[in-house]
């Protein structure tokens, strides 16, 4: 057996006469998926592949709309000086630039501020609003942020300033006080609250022109896709139009983005999320996100080129900064605690989350990251959750611990008094282990539907590709198969990757999992494999072809692993977890005890997932014994070939008689000097010869004295099995001939006879025996 990564979750299949009822021309697994998303009618899938601009809500239906936009254009006809205040994240850079198109195009005086991570933090900070009031600014118009700025919100009132807050975070128990407030969760009368930030500052945008901008909606796919948002409703209207604008955007910040991105036809979600996002947050993450807002606002193609590859080089180093945190901090992480908690002076704050994120995907727990600022006294960074552990409401039941903190359920930013960190420990690992159970702790993996290989193929993956765009909440689908690979091979230049292929009389797929590659080891070549994974089209010299990106993978029948004449210390350290093994130890480098047969005998050893074997048992009795106890997952035999303390073939019945005769006709004889006779006539070797003399002087038919070997009289009549000697050799010669020249098929029928349970354990290949 080998165990999943993640829980394995079955999305219900609905029934067939809903499937039936909707009338597309697609196929009965893309219907189910639909229906899984409660897309129950044919109108609803068609709009659901045909996403319509029309669809989107009135703007004003967000509460202070209309107050927003009364003062922001009373500030364009007073000539009065504008601030939008940004966040430096790509949704943040996202929203600063499509308010400033608009505000430009009704003609405002305007500037753009956002504030640096790293000397002024998070959101808007009173020092800034001071600066700006000083600068003569009348208006200030947060994105993306400010929904958490209380005392921000008084200092600006203080000011005479009027503040208009755009935001889409959690509001907390306290809203600021300020000119008006637009917000997606605190619109009542607004159906959709899942908006990202740059969301919000489209809908002023829209409000403000009195019509959508169309031009900017590439930048709204930007920061809705990277902001990881659900892409449903608006959001997937958004992404979906905002895509498309983006291929064919004349934008010269775009383009100069995209060129370094190496984008140039379709561009997908996933370019968003893996290349274009990663880039413009790599800048406010590192420096001053100032950079990325200019290089989408440049209107010289060679100055934004230059701007562009700035912005990748940064990525790059921002790559190299978090693998070096994240080296650092699983050093520091403590197994026994439910929540992993660390700090460490010099940390870059920017990438903690990114940190975090990669920690929760190690350890499969919440995990919060922080930078120690002594001087201050305090810690500050980042914190990423599991599905099972809601981050907002957990540190919630916490607040008076932070001085400043903010988020969503899965995603969060903190700064608190270093005393505070222990506390803060303490209270979350007990809510943890109060409220969570041991399951909770893995990561869900949902599957859509199991699927027989020769359903799958790329007419199947075209119309899956309809449902696109892919994200929070319309997932990229995850199909299982389970099948017997033909071939399992390690890939990549450190064989650190999986492959896998699977092939029937009708079918041929690939299988390719990055960063599975140690556990080749763990799967036999005719064993059944459950793969899960998406449905992806590999394209090569032309030919188009389906394969499954792997993302989890399971064996659930027992296997017997046959590493007889393989160094099997080698191959059992990456794939057995608790081992113990009765023989000669293979060195393993953890989660491995050695018995002796005898005192795996007498020990309670149930709790072992797998055994190992690496000498003959003296019986195989003794070895069925402990199977049966144990009733392994997986059973492995390493058995060396060892020197035979039996050298001959085992004597036969007739053999026995034969020399018996000889003895009682002879009386008494010096064995050695009969050995030569015996040889040449019978062909027995000196050991064949010595035994049958032991067993018959073991049974009273004979004494053995100094070399002689004398005829005894025995009124008693006694079978060869009533001699030790004749039992020991004949377990002997049955255990190596089972665990040392049997071939795969009989070994596994042998261990299938010990269980007791017929077929379940799997054909592993025999190679060199």
């Amino acid at each position: 057996m080998l165990s999943s990564k993640a829980n394995w979750k079955y999305i219900d299949n609905p029934p067939v006469e809903e499937r039936e009822s909707l009338d597309i021309a697609m196929s009965p697994i893309v219907k189910d998926l639909f229906l899984q998303r409660g897309i129950t009618t044919t109108e609803e899938a068609k709009q659901f592949m045909q996403p319509d601009l029309n669809h989107l809500i009135d703007p004003f239906c967000l509460n202070g709309m209309e107050k927003a936009v009364k003062r922001i254009k009373e500030a364009v006809d007073n000539n009065e000086k504008i601030v939008v205040y940004g966040d430096y994240d790509a949704d943040g850079v996202s929203s600063t630039v499509v308010l400033l198109h608009a505000l430009n195009k009704i003609g405002a005086v305007y500037e753009y501020y956002i504030p640096n991570r790293f000397t002024e933090g998070y959101g808007p900070n009173e020092a800034a609003f001071r600066q700006l009031h000083q600068a003569g600014f009348g208006l200030i118009i947060t994105v993306d942020t400010g929904i958490a700025s209380i005392r921000e919100a008084e200092v600006a009132k203080e000011l005479g300033l009027d503040l208009i807050i755009t935001d889409h975070h959690e509001p907390q128990a306290e809203i600021p006080d300020c000119y008006t407030i637009i917000h997606p969760k605190l619109s009542e009368a607004y159906p959709f609250k899942e908006l990202a930030g740059v969301g919000v500052s489209l809908k002023l945008a829209h409000a403000l022109l009195g019509e959508l901008p169309v031009e900017v909606l590439p930048y709204a796919a930007i920061g809705t896709i990277a902001d990881l948002v659900p892409l449903v409703s608006e959001n997937r209207i958004l992404a979906a139009f905002g895509l498309k604008e983006l291929q064919r955007t004349n934008y010269v910040g775009l383009k100069a983005l995209k060129q370094v991105c190496q984008l140039e036809e379709t561009i997908t979600e996933e370019d968003v999320g893996f290349r274009i996002g990663p880039r413009i947050n790599a800048v406010g993450r590192l420096g001053d996100a100032d950079l990325a807002v200019d290089l989408l606002l440049e209107e010289d193609a060679e100055i934004a080129l230059e701007m562009a590859n700035e912005l990748n080089h940064i990525n790059e180093q921002r790559k190299k900064i978090v693998q070096d945190i994240v080296d650092e901090a699983m050093d520091m992480v403590q197994t026994d605690k439910r929540i992993i908690i660390v700090a460490k002076e010099g940390w870059n704050e920017g990438v903690l989350g990114i940190v975090a994120s990669k920690l929760v995907q190690k350890y499969d727990r919440p995990a919060i990251v922080l930078a120690k600022k002594p001087e201050q006294g305090i810690v500050k960074g980042s914190a990423r959750s599991i599905p099972a552990f809601d981050l907002f409401e957990g540190c919630m039941t916490v607040r008076d611990l932070f001085t400043h903190f903010g988020g969503h359920a899965q995603a969060a930013g903190m700064t608190l008094p270093a005393e505070n960190l222990e506390p803060l420990e303490t209270a979350l690992n007990k809510l943890l282990f109060e409220n969570l159970s041991e399951e909770d702790f893995k990561q869900e993996l949902y599957i859509n539907a199991i699927l027989d290989m020769e359903d799958i193929n790329v007419s199947l993956i075209e119309e899956i590709g309809k449902l696109s765009p892919f994200g929070m909440g319309n997932s990229k689908p995850l199909f299982e198969i389970k099948e017997i690979p033909k071939e399992v091979r390690q890939i990549g230049s450190r064989k650190n990757h999986l492959k896998m292929q699977f092939a029937s009389s009708n079918a041929q797929i690939d299988t390719v999992g990055f960063g599975f590659g140690e556990l080749k080891e763990a799967i036999s070549p005719y064993t059944k494999v459950s793969v899960a994974g998406e449905l992806s089209v590999n394209e090569w010299n032309g030919r188009r072809n389906a394969q499954i990106m792997l993302e989890d993978l399971k064996i659930t029948e027992r296997q017997l692993f046959d590493f007889r004449g393989k160094k099997a210390e080698q191959l059992l350290s990456e794939t057995v977890k608790e081992v113990f093994v009765c023989g000669e130890p293979l060195r393993l480098r953890e989660h491995q005890e050695t018995f002796t047969y005898k005192e795996a005998l007498s020990k309670k050893l149930d709790a072992y997932q797998t055994i190992g074997f690496t000498e003959l048992p003296a019986s195989l009795d003794d070895m069925k014994k402990i199977i049966r106890q144990v009733n392994p997952e997986n059973i492995v035999i390493a058995i060396r070939q060892v020197p035979n303390q039996y050298p001959f073939q085992f004597p036969s019945r007739k053999e026995f008689v034969d020399y018996y005769s000889l003895i009682k006709q002879h009386k008494k004889f010096q064995i050695k000097e009969m050995q030569k006779a015996i040889e040449q006539h019978r062909g027995w070797n000196e050991a064949k010869v010595m035994f049958m003399s032991e067993v018959f002087a073991d049974l009273g038919f004979a004494e053995k004295k100094d070399g002689w070997l004398r005829y005894a009289e025995s009124g008693n009549k006694k079978d060869l099995s009533e001699s030790e000697i004749y039992q020991s050799c004949m377990k002997q010669k049955e255990a190596e001939n089972i665990l040392i020249y049997s071939n795969y098929q009989d070994l596994k029928k042998w261990f299938e006879a010990c269980m007791d349970t017929p077929n379940n354990l799997k054909e592993e290949a025999v190679y060199g025996l």
